[in-house]
């Protein structure tokens, strides 16, 4: 008898507790290509700072983000503008800080061979400016500046560029941050801001709790990523974030014909 009961007691914590403590565990994702040691390191801070377990993931694709931010399960991104504007359109979750590195700001900027006139470029053949594929600073800035007709996508920015010196591109817009760390390699090519839409006003390595996340777990994350700027980087400051700041990024996708509520990759 005494045994049935203890039995009972058991099973009875167990679904009372359950819930619970499945409400504590939370995977944050991060975006393809990103380090796992860098990943854990901001997930180990905000797990220790919250009370929280909070999980790395680095996603295979952007897809995969969106997919998981689509279901009941509580989740976080650590994300730049172009995903993030597309789940503030879906309303899928929540901004709550971002790293303030200096270089939490960026633009797309056209990179096009010396000698040439960018504008005509871009007004000559608009269809032939190649530009990462799901990339603020790629894709919605190179559709923005050609009325939605740039149609070489490509993996990155620096297959952007390549398609430029091959010969296969009249031009390619890409992140200027990424230009400045790469232009010594890329000799004979030029940078050009594209007046109205190269300007540094896209947010980059921002939060997002999804709509599954709990207000009371929303604010533990958010005071528990404010105190810990020292694991997003050296040089690394986290302040809040509004999703007003993304008025920019909606706007060049609205140039450039992209849906955010309907895009895939």
């Amino acid at each position: 008898m005494k045994k049935l009961l203890v039995l009972s007691l058991v099973l009875v914590w167990m679904v009372l507790s359950g819930p619970a403590l499945a409400a504590d565990t939370l995977t944050c994702w991060f975006p393809p290509g990103s380090k796992d040691v860098a990943a854990k390191t901001i997930t180990d801070a905000l797990s220790a700072n919250s009370g929280l377990t909070i999980i790395p993931q680095v996603a295979k694709s952007y897809p995969e983000i969106l997919a998981a931010f689509s279901t009941s399960k509580p989740q976080l991104v650590y994300v730049g503008s172009f995903v993030q504007s597309i789940i503030n359109s879906r309303k899928l979750g929540t901004p709550l800080v971002q790293n303030a590195n200096g270089k939490e700001m960026y633009s797309g900027i056209l990179i096009y061979p010396a000698g040439q006139e960018p504008e005509a470029i871009l007004k000559a053949s608009p269809a032939q400016i190649a530009f990462a594929i799901g990339a603020t600073s790629g894709e919605s800035t190179a559709k923005a500046a050609t009325a939605g007709k740039a149609a070489l996508g490509a993996a990155n920015h620096g297959a952007a560029v390549k398609a430029v010196q091959d010969g296969k591109a009249k031009g390619a817009v890409v992140k200027d941050w990424w230009w400045l760390a790469n232009e010594s390699q890329y000799s004979g090519l030029k940078s050009y801001r594209i007046p109205g839409l190269s300007e540094q006003r896209n947010p980059d390595n921002v939060l997002t709790a999804s709509k599954a996340v709990s207000a009371e777990d929303i604010d533990k994350i958010t005071l528990a990523a404010l105190s810990s700027s020292a694991a997003f980087g050296d040089k690394s400051v986290v302040v809040p974030f509004d999703a007003s700041q993304l008025t920019f990024s909606l706007g060049l996708m609205k140039k450039g014909t992209i849906d955010p509520l309907t895009y895939s990759w």
